[in-house]
């Protein structure tokens, strides 16, 4: 089993930036295909960003592509979402999810097998 605990999120003024951290346990993710998806009041939980294991190929939803970077740190088995040029949009509970592959999860959510309780980002304008 994984356990993912997330953090960084908080209160920021819009163009602002944040870091989320989403560190690993129980085994290592290292491997592991990575995600971030969010989730804003009264929406569907969509995906933001993706990583491949080995810290390859990463990939963006259009809405964020050019702020957002995701990364990894295998050495700590955590991955990170670098939040730059934050817009009120972005407001919502940010969730960390992995997979059991190292690449061709994509982007829908049920492809994720674990997922962390999620960290606030909230975007004042």
């Amino acid at each position: 089993q994984v356990q993912l605990v997330e953090s960084g999120g908080g209160l920021v003024q819009a163009g602002g930036s944040l870091r989320l951290s989403c560190a690993a346990s129980g085994r290592t993710v290292s491997n592991y295909v990575m995600g971030w998806f969010r989730q804003a009041p009264g929406k569907e939980r969509e995906f933001v960003s993706l990583i491949q294991g080995s810290g390859g190929i990463t990939y963006y939803a259009d809405s964020v592509e050019g702020r957002f970077t995701i990364s990894r740190d295998n050495a700590k088995n955590t991955v990170y979402l670098q939040m730059n040029s934050l817009k009120p949009e972005d407001t919502a509970v940010y969730y960390c999810a992995g997979s059991t592959y190292s690449r061709g999860t994509g982007t829908p959510a049920d492809r994720y097998v674990y997922w962390g309780q999620g960290t606030q980002v909230t975007v004042s304008s």
